[in-house]
């Protein structure tokens, strides 16, 4: 199985079997993104900034973190790319939670000396089975050791929401890392599962049992199974639907005449790309 799958990929599925159609097997760009994905990329790259600094022992002071923020956001935002789906809500009030997340984080961490820091944006690939033919992989968003020795397993979230702490026992995703993390540093280590819900400013823990483990690592290798098995992917109307890049194709929203000039406009731009780059190959058999 040469497909390597990763949480946000099981996601789409369960979500929009269509959406995971267009994302993974058509592999449609995303045209676009919505603004709390971008206010959330921004805010991540600011808190990876901020422990690579805490690990040289110097860490700056809350307004450099901010004024980095800032800077990231002028240099990265595209109103043509970027959407706003929540009707009557400002750039600058998107822009501010964004400021609010992070001042809220460091004066709840400062001086982050709570645990070692063992990564940052760490990618991981681990096989779920034996035999490795069902893989997974992801991104860590921070890997700690804490003064007890256990090992933690960093994720932040900048949503509204804070689920429970039913939900959050129940997590499939950092639970995977959890399971690719052990291959390094042993099963039989104590793991934390933690979340910072920063625009909440709250902190939120949980754990597995080694058959928490095991279950998870049978029901994700069943996902997998049935999504390889799958030949059709119907579309799904669900509350995420407004912030779905490819709502404009979507069979449920679009009217075919939409679809139709939708996928035509974007088979023009990839003709004018090809030609673009034939010539640019053209030009330098001439060199």
């Amino acid at each position: 199985m040469a497909t390597i799958y990763s949480h946000s990929r099981l996601s789409s599925f369960e979500n929009c079997p269509k959406q995971f159609e267009y994302r993974y097997i058509q592999k449609i760009p995303a045209a676009s993104e919505g603004i709390e994905a971008f206010v959330g990329k921004r805010v991540h790259e600011v808190l990876e900034r901020l422990y690579l600094f805490v690990g040289r022992d110097q860490i700056p002071g809350i307004e450099k973190v901010v004024d980095r923020y800032h800077k990231l956001w002028e240099e990265t935002y595209d109103p043509e790319r970027v959407r706003i789906v929540r009707e009557n809500t400002p750039l600058s009030y998107y822009r501010q939670l964004g400021e609010d997340c992070l001042r809220g984080y460091y004066l709840r961490h400062y001086p982050f000396d709570e645990s070692e820091t063992l990564g940052l944006e760490k990618r991981v690939v681990f096989p779920l089975d034996d035999a490795g033919e069902y893989r997974m992989q992801g991104i860590i968003d921070r890997i700690s050791r804490a003064r007890d020795g256990a090992i933690e397993i960093h994720d932040y979230k900048t949503g509204a929401r804070v689920p429970s702490q039913r939900i959050l026992d129940q997590d499939r995703q950092l639970a995977l890392y959890q399971i690719g993390l052990s291959r390094q540093y042993g099963h039989d280590t104590e793991y934390r599962l933690v979340w910072h819900y920063v625009a909440k400013n709250r902190t939120c823990v949980s754990t597995r049992t080694k058959e928490d483990l095991r279950k998870l690592r049978s029901d994700t290798i069943a996902r997998i199974d049935e999504i390889q098995a799958a030949t059709d992917f119907p579309a799904k109307k669900i509350s995420l639907c407004g912030w779905c890049e490819y709502k404009s194709r979507c069979p449920l929203w679009a009217s075919p005449e939409e679809v139709a000039r939708v996928e035509a406009e974007e088979a023009e731009a990839r003709a004018a790309a090809e030609e673009a780059e034939a010539v640019d190959d053209s030009q330098l058999s001439l060199l």
